[in-house]
């Protein structure tokens, strides 16, 4: 790829915050017609120096330069930023769930006719001008929620495009879509660089940056390490080094656990759906679950495998099933059911179900013994701060103190909270929905690590993931779904990504 002219350059950029300085003096250029991805471990500096060019964390509360188009610029606001032709499109999707397609894609900037009525006309012929650049064909009428998360997207890069914006910021744009859907947003970003619009990445799946970003800069602890080009060939050792800081010779872990009898067991579980009476999200699924064994939960997106889980678990209603524990019928009808019984859930969103955002570390790790610390009406603080500094040693979680709040932890140390949480109560089973999602891949390791610790003290683990060659690493055995039922069930010796997508497809 022959470079560009510069179109944008950070110069010595330093974001500090209080109690730690998250970007240290970094400086980065970005080229006309270019995808540039920006890599790092969590933590890394890369969401901050991206809220920092979108006008979310004002120039004001920075230290540097941002040079666009040759000219000194300063954004106070992310308006600031897209008047200068910078749009971003943020990992949680900013939509507004309940207005239309079209409300969506114009809002905040929504044609008006005489005496300030809005222009419903010109707003569709806005919508579906922004829509036919991405080459996809939505009902303008429809409201967003009944969107799938794909087509969220899409209108998310819609309404960015109404902006006319020459640079484009995606972060984690595929992280909750199939290998299908990535592929096609792919080729829209590379459709959108033809169209003249340069692209920052941003991404955890190296395999992804690879195929689609013509540069690649590394950040680590704040600090730019390296540049890395797609014309050189991408050497990955190299680049997970410079992420990581160490080599990472081992992804996946050498699994020595050993399975034991089995202690959980789910009979014809019936969910009903929430919108449409008379109809199953989950029909008759049955399955067990074996001491110190890892069972893949497996099956294409809308399967209903999180449905599943949350429904043994308490938080949805479910109109049938058996749950055994240990060969007793126990009842669950709450989460507090499923605690009482061992029984942890590591949920798929772990930002609106998972954390307490306004809670420090201490606070959210303890959540679940908050009944063993109380001392009368009050409750030992100095206990619970004895019991949570345990688990952040042991886990490694990287944040100035405990009383970091969660909310400003990277999402793999968010995710070590939640497994502390877990791991202070008596567990037996553990259920993992997409454990690793939107996580670097040192933490990654980390990640597998723990849980085949787990596994080796005994815990029974469920795994949901939608990347097949992590599940098929980790697992001792698999549960495909499909359309809600059960398609197949497979030993490690049989399952492959073949063999499980067929399954998942009832092929």
């Amino acid at each position: 790829m022959r470079r560009g002219k510069t179109i944008l350059r950070v110069e010595n950029v330093t974001k500090r915050f209080t109690g730690v300085t998250a970007l240290k003096s970094v400086n980065l250029s970005l080229y006309e017609n270019e995808i540039l991805a920006i890599m790092g471990e969590n933590g890394a500096g890369k969401s901050t120096l991206m809220k920092i060019l979108s006008g979310l964390y004002p120039s004001s509360e920075m230290e540097g330069t941002i040079i666009l188009n040759g000219k000194e610029v300063t954004f106070q606001t992310p308006h600031d930023a897209e008047q200068q032709g910078i749009a971003m499109i943020y990992q949680e999707l900013n939509l507004e769930l309940d207005l239309t397609v079209a409300e969506n894609i114009c809002l905040g900037m929504l044609p008006r006719k005489r005496f300030g009525l809005i222009d419903w006309k010109e707003t569709d012929r806005i919508a579906k001008e922004a829509l036919d650049k991405l080459h996809v064909d939505i009902d303008l009428s429809l409201t967003v929620r009944n969107l799938s998360p794909s087509l969220q997207q899409l209108v998310s890069i819609a309404r960015a495009l109404v902006r006319n914006p020459s640079i484009l910021i995606l972060d984690e744009p595929t992280s909750v879509l199939t290998t299908s859907e990535t592929e096609k947003l792919m080729e829209i970003i590379r459709g959108l660089k033809d169209q003249g619009i340069s692209c920052i990445y941003i991404s955890h799946k190296i395999d992804e940056v690879f195929k689609l970003c013509d540069r690649l800069v590394i950040l680590r602890d704040g600090y730019y390490i390296s540049e890395h080009l797609q014309k050189e060939g991408y050497d990955s050792a190299q680049i997970i080094h410079d992420m990581i800081g160490r080599s990472l010779d081992v992804m996946y872990p050498t699994l020595t656990h050993v399975v034991g009898d089995e202690v959980f067991r789910v009979e014809n579980l019936t969910v009903p759906h929430p919108f449409a009476p008379g109809k199953n999200i989950i029909d008759n699924v049955s399955f067990s679950l074996n001491k110190g064994e890892i069972l893949g939960l497996t099956g294409l997106v809308g399967s209903g495998r999180s449905e599943t889980l949350n429904a043994i678990f308490g938080i949805i209603p479910r109109s049938g099933g058996t749950i055994y524990l240990n060969g007793k019928e126990i009842d669950i009808k709450a989460p507090k059911d499923a605690k009482r019984h061992g029984i942890g859930l590591l949920t798929e969103d772990r930002k609106r179900n998972g954390i307490i955002a306004c809670l420090n570390i201490t606070h959210n790790m303890t959540l679940t013994i908050l009944q063993l610390l109380h001392r009368g009406l009050f409750i030992d603080r100095k206990e619970e701060q004895k019991r949570a500094s345990s688990y952040f040693k042991k886990l490694q979680i990287k944040a100035p103190s405990m009383r970091t709040l969660v909310a400003n932890l990277s999402g793999g140390n968010q995710q070590k909270v939640i497994l502390s949480k877990w791991l202070m109560t008596d567990l037996k089973i553990l259920f993992l929905d997409e454990p690793t999602r939107g996580i670097d891949v040192g933490t990654k390791a980390e990640i597998y690590r723990i849980i085949g610790d787990l596994a080796d003290s005994g815990v029974s683990i469920v795994m949901i993931s939608s990347e097949l060659p992590e599940i098929l690493a980790m697992c001792d055995r698999f549960i495909v779904l499909g359309k809600g039922v059960v398609q197949a069930e497979m030993t490690r010796e049989e399952a492959s990504e073949v063999s499980i997508l067929r399954a998942s497809s009832s092929l």
